[in-house]
């Protein structure tokens, strides 16, 4: 968090300094290692095999909450089967922790109500991430916290406004406010919102799924926008050949980036600072965002430049502002977001669902667990180890990650001089005792070679990485972990195995 969400992370620091207790799970020992009161550095991919048996400890040693779980959920038999599975002892061998420690983190857990779970793309970015996720749930739901003030499963989004874009309908199985393309009613709403006959009744693609699309000539054309695939989507060289063979593409950004060298046409956006609009952040609070400046050049908002496309297309789209797509077309389509108008959110914002102009809005979902399906689903799931494990070949695995002062590919930050004199390159980092082992001096040039590529990198020796482990970004080009990462996706998702692939490191001046 301090890293990736530098500016939530501070709320959670005050909150320790405060008298709060802090259990930290991850496997590098970043800065908030020292302000937690446990730390359990498991294993990179070891998540659900640490969490059934937390959640083992709990029921073995009655520490969950049986009035919640009787009262509010349901298939709690199945959840306490499959993590009966999971002693301490046989985590521990997964998860490469104590079992005492995992027993610790169960009593503490259970100590404190509530307790609020927060995660960063660490949960997500696996090839087991939605089952990483069911697990943070079964874990909240087991312990009661959900449907209440500081409790519940605060997923910490990868970039700004993830939560609005969702919320807008850009994922390829809903409409806006998550209303379900294959739902007839919902197809006919929107058909007769948006004034054609029919709407498509199956799923659409997922990004993998378009850029192997690209390849086969099953996708003829794509259009990018706010996107810099050819640094973001792990393994470039198969992104490059993609993208490379797109029959057309367009690109909609604020700056040339890596992506737009493969596009047909480039058309200039207005950057965030320079919109009139919303933003929806993780607690579903939309909030007004207003322009600071004009946009330079021939710069417009994406909604203008969409509108004149469709113009040009033959359609006839009536609103003129960021105001009359909300007060008029959102609003009004998306039953969740129904009370939500302009005048309303222009101090705190609203948090969705807010169904009608005289609901207040909702702070906390699931209260007195009352939860949108009716029970909380517990629903087990075994651990499975990442797509790509070290071997002899390739004897270390490699996470990826933010680091502070850049932000995703440096479109903008890039740009900064201030944060390039603050980290002006990448770094591979790794522990004191592989750099023994290995013969690296900290500062040396060293070669981090996967089965997709290699790149060419200043080693960084530090104890926040356990041995076997190298941690990278993916901020400079030259140096992009994603030249290594494996392209390997979570089956329900496709969500890309970020965190987890195997390297190897070597010197490149064996003499030295």
């Amino acid at each position: 968090m301090t890293e990736a969400h530098p500016v939530a992370s501070t709320f959670l620091k005050n909150a320790v300094y405060n008298g709060a207790k802090l259990i930290l799970v991850d496997p590098r020992r970043h800065k908030l290692a020292d302000f937690s009161d446990i730390h359990a550095q498991i294993a990179v991919g070891s998540d659900i095999a640490f969490l059934n048996s937390v959640m083992y400890v709990l029921i073995e040693e009655n520490l969950y909450d049986k009035k919640f779980v009787e009262s509010f959920t349901a298939n709690f038999e199945k959840l306490k089967e499959k993590v009966l599975e999971y002693p301490p002892e046989r985590s521990a061998a997964i998860c490469n922790v104590s079992a005492d420690l995992i027993r610790r983190v169960a009593r503490m857990a259970a100590s404190v109500k509530p307790m609020m779970l927060c995660y960063t793309l660490g949960i997500t970015e696996h090839t087991c991430g939605r089952n990483n996720v069911v697990s943070t749930a079964n874990l909240q739901m087991l312990l009661g916290n959900m449907g209440v003030p500081c409790g519940g499963v605060n997923p910490l989004r990868g970039q700004n406004n993830v939560q609005g874009a969702c919320d807008m309908g850009a994922l390829p199985n809903v409409f806006p406010g998550y209303q379900k393309v294959t739902d007839e009613k919902m197809r006919e709403k929107f058909a007769k919102a948006w004034g054609v006959s029919k709407l498509p009744d199956k799923d659409g693609l997922m990004i993998p799924q378009m850029m192997e699309g690209l390849v086969s000539g099953k996708v003829k054309a794509m259009y990018i926008f706010g996107e810099n695939l050819a640094n973001t989507e792990p393994d470039i060289r198969k992104v490059e050949h993609e993208l490379s063979s797109a029959g057309f593409l367009v690109c909609q950004d604020i700056f040339q980036t890596e992506t737009t060298r493969f596009a047909h046409v480039v058309l200039p956006a207005a950057a965030w600072s320079e919109n009139d609009g919303t933003f929806s952040n993780s607690e579903r609070r939309v909030s007004r965002v207003r322009a600071a400046s004009d946009p330079p050049g021939q710069a417009r908002p994406n909604w203008w430049i969409f509108r004149e496309i469709a113009r040009r297309m033959g359609q006839t789209w009536v609103s003129e502002s960021a105001r009359e797509l909300w007060d008029n077309e959102i609003s009004v389509l998306a039953p969740n977001l129904g009370g939500i108008k302009y005048n309303r959110i222009e101090q705190n914002g609203l948090q969705w669902p807010c169904p009608t102009e005289n609901h207040p809005g909702t702070p906390i979902l699931h209260l007195e667990g009352r939860f949108t399906s009716g029970l909380g689903q517990f629903i087990p799931v075994d651990w499975t180890p990442p797509a790509e494990v070290p071997d002899k070949e390739y004897p270390m695995v490699l996470s990826t990650g933010r680091r502070l002062y850049h932000y995703h590919t440096r479109t903008q930050t890039g740009r900064c001089e201030g944060l390039n004199d603050l980290l002006g390159e990448e770094t591979a980092d790794i522990s004191p005792d592989d750099a023994v082992s290995l013969r690296i001096d900290s500062g040396e040039t060293v070669r981090v070679i996967s089965r997709r590529g290699s790149v060419n990198v200043k080693a960084r020796i530090t104890n926040e990485v356990p041995a076997g482990m190298v941690w990278m970004a993916f901020h400079f080009r030259d140096s992009c972990a994603n030249w290594l990462t494996n392209p390997a996706f979570d089956p329900f998702t496709l969500t890309a195995e970020y965190k987890a692939c195997a390297v190897r490191i070597e010197k490149i001046n064996t003499g030295g």
